[in-house]
Protein backbone atom coordinates (compact mmCIF):
# COMPACT_ATOMS: atom_id res chain seq x y z
CA UNK A 1 0.00 0.00 0.00
CA UNK A 2 1.31 3.28 -0.97
CA UNK A 3 1.60 6.51 1.34
CA UNK A 4 -1.63 7.87 0.14
CA UNK A 5 -3.37 5.34 0.29
CA UNK A 6 -2.53 4.63 3.77
CA UNK A 7 -3.46 7.99 4.77
CA UNK A 8 -6.65 7.51 2.41
CA UNK A 9 -7.97 4.23 4.08
CA UNK A 10 -6.87 5.70 8.01
CA UNK A 11 -9.13 8.72 6.80
CA UNK A 12 -12.13 6.51 5.51
CA UNK A 13 -11.92 4.28 8.67
CA UNK A 14 -11.27 6.56 11.57
CA UNK A 15 -14.60 9.19 10.29
CA UNK A 16 -17.92 7.91 10.22
CA UNK A 17 -18.63 9.88 7.05
CA UNK A 18 -15.87 11.26 5.06
CA UNK A 19 -16.80 13.16 1.34
CA UNK A 20 -13.61 13.73 -0.38
CA UNK A 21 -14.56 16.42 -2.54
CA UNK A 22 -12.96 19.35 -4.92
CA UNK A 23 -13.07 22.46 -2.29
CA UNK A 24 -14.27 22.74 1.43
CA UNK A 25 -18.03 22.31 2.99
CA UNK A 26 -17.37 26.00 3.46
CA UNK A 27 -16.19 26.61 -0.38
CA UNK A 28 -17.22 23.73 -3.01
CA UNK A 29 -15.11 24.21 -5.83
CA UNK A 30 -17.47 22.18 -8.58
CA UNK A 31 -21.17 22.03 -8.40
CA UNK A 32 -20.85 17.92 -7.20
CA UNK A 33 -19.30 18.64 -4.58
CA UNK A 34 -21.96 21.47 -3.61
CA UNK A 35 -24.55 18.78 -3.86
CA UNK A 36 -23.16 16.49 -2.03
CA UNK A 37 -22.68 18.83 0.46
CA UNK A 38 -26.25 19.85 1.13
CA UNK A 39 -27.75 16.96 0.82
CA UNK A 40 -25.08 15.99 3.61
CA UNK A 41 -26.02 19.08 5.47
CA UNK A 42 -29.80 18.68 4.60
CA UNK A 43 -29.94 14.96 6.42
CA UNK A 44 -27.78 16.93 9.16
CA UNK A 45 -24.82 14.07 9.57
CA UNK A 46 -21.55 15.58 10.99
CA UNK A 47 -19.11 14.84 7.77
CA UNK A 48 -15.67 15.67 7.06
CA UNK A 49 -14.91 17.14 3.90
CA UNK A 50 -11.23 16.13 2.38
CA UNK A 51 -10.37 18.39 -0.26
CA UNK A 52 -8.60 17.07 -3.15
CA UNK A 53 -7.64 20.04 -5.01
CA UNK A 54 -4.56 20.46 -2.36
CA UNK A 55 -2.88 17.47 -3.63
CA UNK A 56 -2.23 15.68 -7.30
CA UNK A 57 -1.72 12.50 -5.41
CA UNK A 58 -4.57 12.68 -3.24
CA UNK A 59 -6.67 13.38 -6.44
CA UNK A 60 -5.52 10.18 -8.20
CA UNK A 61 -4.78 8.60 -4.91
CA UNK A 62 -9.07 8.67 -3.80
CA UNK A 63 -9.71 7.64 -7.76
CA UNK A 64 -7.34 4.78 -7.46
CA UNK A 65 -8.36 4.00 -3.64
CA UNK A 66 -12.22 3.24 -5.41
CA UNK A 67 -11.58 1.90 -8.45
CA UNK A 68 -14.08 5.33 -8.70
CA UNK A 69 -13.06 7.68 -11.45
CA UNK A 70 -15.00 10.52 -10.31
CA UNK A 71 -15.17 12.91 -7.14
CA UNK A 72 -17.23 13.67 -4.97
CA UNK A 73 -16.65 10.33 -3.38
CA UNK A 74 -18.80 9.14 0.12
CA UNK A 75 -17.62 6.51 2.86
CA UNK A 76 -19.67 6.10 5.60
CA UNK A 77 -18.32 4.24 8.42
CA UNK A 78 -15.01 2.71 6.08
CA UNK A 79 -17.30 1.52 3.25
CA UNK A 80 -17.73 3.44 -0.22
CA UNK A 81 -21.28 4.71 -1.14
CA UNK A 82 -20.97 6.62 -4.06
CA UNK A 83 -20.12 9.98 -5.91
CA UNK A 84 -22.96 12.54 -6.17
CA UNK A 85 -25.08 10.87 -8.71
CA UNK A 86 -26.01 8.09 -6.43
CA UNK A 87 -26.05 10.31 -3.03
CA UNK A 88 -29.01 12.33 -4.82
CA UNK A 89 -30.87 9.16 -5.98
CA UNK A 90 -30.33 7.72 -2.27
CA UNK A 91 -31.37 11.02 -0.65
CA UNK A 92 -34.71 11.06 -2.91
CA UNK A 93 -35.36 7.56 -2.21
CA UNK A 94 -34.64 8.27 1.24
CA UNK A 95 -31.85 5.12 1.04
CA UNK A 96 -29.02 7.79 2.21
CA UNK A 97 -30.90 8.49 5.67
CA UNK A 98 -32.26 4.57 5.81
CA UNK A 99 -27.85 4.14 5.44
CA UNK A 100 -27.05 6.36 8.12
CA UNK A 101 -29.70 4.94 10.53
CA UNK A 102 -28.50 1.70 10.33
CA UNK A 103 -24.79 2.72 10.65
CA UNK A 104 -25.48 4.45 13.81
CA UNK A 105 -24.60 8.05 12.33
CA UNK A 106 -28.06 9.64 11.80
Amino acid sequence: MTDINSWIDNEVKSNDVVLFMKGTPDMPMCGFSGRSVQILQHVGVPFKGINVLDSAELRQGIKDYTNWPTIPQLYVKGEFVGGSDILMEMFQSGELKQLFTEKGVA
